[in-house]
């Protein structure tokens, strides 16, 4: 009997990971096929089991589209074949998101379905800009209403008067292209042109910006930071009052703008970090660990295990434990690592690292190992990674007898898309926690030159990310003390207030 489909349609909210549900992560991980938009979480779909197929469905206005009825035919089809099909949206499924039209099509065709709420961002975005919608004296209604309507439709659905005499808050979605137009709209049927306005830029994601002005200014005001979708607008008294309430971009980084350049999956603690202190952080992720195949060997006997990064050491510890074992096996092995990122991620797995340099550097982890007397040692390291580590170990005296090296992953390229390779070139400071994600940027966004010539300043985690820059034509404007993503923003504070 074949078993029946059924179709979850997810809210992923409006961009920040930390406001999807906790539903909307169990859906995700139990779903047979995904089909996603593009306005999701970067790390939405990271708890998808293996054999989940992803599907993009996403449309962007002015760009690629994918037809919905191309979309209504994968749901049909891969529902009607008893799969488990999650759809997952940007913000609520049933705001402005074309979720009612797919739940019709469920109940059309006999298919069950459930929905999942997620955070809109019309209510999002302006929290994270400090506009509160309704606020009592101020605003005690709101109304959320699309920016972007049907170009094929000969007349407009919006009830301009009706909107212009609404006694509270008006937020608009999608509607940045149509800035001029709302405005002049509202003013012509009433509202006052003095109203205040705010527009707020990738709500709750780490560059969110904010543009506030005036029915009368807010278009020009816009145009001249070029502001983008995806963007919401809030209209009403409420709306200055994010000039006073906002709590994003406050600390000794505020009005700074800073590239993280770290894969996505380690990113996030680093951005937040800098957003805590004011920053605006533009995400660039110009390098990916690729999973490569390795067999974890017999472990008897190993006298030094070597882990020189924190993907390393999540891939080794999860190898381990695939093969049947678990820290047991690491008995009587004295485990050393690169630095506290690497300590962290080895603790986690319920080990304590025996050998943690003071720098964490290739160099000061091989002058630690060079003194231990080792017979057999295993060395886990990225594909391409530096030979410090097993040199010392073979030139220590006595030499060690057995050295075997393991790569899980390698190190590859990310591209940048165009707006963020602007957006990363616009920024006052870029930072580089590695060699690869130094000589990748710089590729990514078009060479030395075109760093240079933006005038973007450029912050190194340590020597060996010092040293690539400088080998690309680059000199770092700062070096962190401490060679840790906690070093780097301190150093990047410190350059701040000097």
């Amino acid at each position: 009997m074949t078993r029946a489909g059924r179709v979850v349609l997810v809210g992923a909210g409006p961009g920040d990971p930390g406001l999807m549900t906790v539903r909307a992560l169990e859906a995700i991980a139990q779903a047979d096929v995904i089909l996603y938009d593009k306005l999701i979480p970067a790390t939405a779909l990271d708890g998808a089991r293996a054999g989940a197929e992803l599907l993009d469905v996403g449309k962007v206005g002015g760009g690629e589209q994918v037809p919905q009825d191309e979309t209504h035919r994968l749901l049909l089809t891969h529902a009607q074949a008893g799969r488990t099909v999650v759809r997952v949206k940007g913000g609520d499924p049933f705001v402005f998101g074309r979720g009612g039209e797919e739940a019709l099509l469920c109940r059309e065709h006999g298919i069950p379905f459930e929905v999942v709420p997620g955070v809109t961002a019309g209510v999002a975005a302006p929290a994270y800009a400090g506009i509160p919608v309704t606020q009592r004296g101020m605003a005690a209604a709101v109304a959320f209403v699309t920016g972007h309507e049907d170009p094929g439709k000969p007349e407009t659905q919006l009830d301009w008067p009706a909107l212009a005499a609404f006694p509270g808050t008006l937020v608009f979605y999608m509607g940045v292209r149509a800035l001029p137009r709302i405005a002049d709209q509202l003013t012509e049927h009433g509202r006052p042109a003095d109203e205040p306005v705010a527009i707020v830029e990738r709500g709750t994601l780490p560059d969110q910006r904010t543009v506030h002005g005036t029915l009368d200014t807010i278009a020009e005001l816009a145009a001249a930071a070029a502001i983008k979708p995806p963007s919401v607008t809030v209209v009403g008294r409420v709306a200055a009052l994010g000039e006073e309430l906002g709590w994003l971009g406050v600390g000794p980084l505020a009005e700074t703008s800073v590239v993280v350049t770290r894969p996505r999956a380690k990113a996030s603690g680093l951005a937040r970090a800098l957003r805590e202190l004011g920053a605006r952080v533009v995400e660039a992720a110009v390098i990916v660990p690729e999973p490569l195949d390795f067999t974890v060997p017999d472990l008897a006997g190993t006298d030094l295990l070597v882990l020189s990064s924190p993907n390393g050491a999540a891939r080794f510890f999860g190898a381990l434990r695939d093969s049947g074992r678990d820290a047991r096996a690491l008995a009587g092995t004295r485990v050393a690592v690169i630095g506290p990122g690497t300590a962290d991620a080895v603790r986690a797995h319920g080990v304590e690292p025996d050998l943690v340099p003071r720098r964490a550097v290739g160099e000061s982890l091989a002058e630690l190992v060079a003194g231990l007397e080792v017979q057999r040692a295993l060395i886990v390291r990225a594909r391409g990674g530096r030979d410090v580590v097993r040199e010392a170990l073979a030139g220590a005296d006595p030499p060690a007898a057995d050295i075997t090296v393991i790569e899980p992953y390698v190190t590859v390229a990310e591209p940048l898309d165009p707006r963020a390779r602007a957006r990363a070139l616009e920024a006052d400071w870029a930072t580089f926690t590695s060699a690869s994600s130094a000589r990748f940027f710089c590729e990514a966004v078009g060479g030395a030159d075109a760093i240079r010539d933006s005038g973007l300043q450029l912050a190194s985690i340590g020597p060996i990310t010092t040293t690539a820059l400088r080998e690309l034509g680059l000199e770092p404007h700062v070096e962190a003390t401490e060679h840790t993503p906690d070093g780097l923003v301190a150093a990047l504070v410190a350059a701040a207030g000097a």
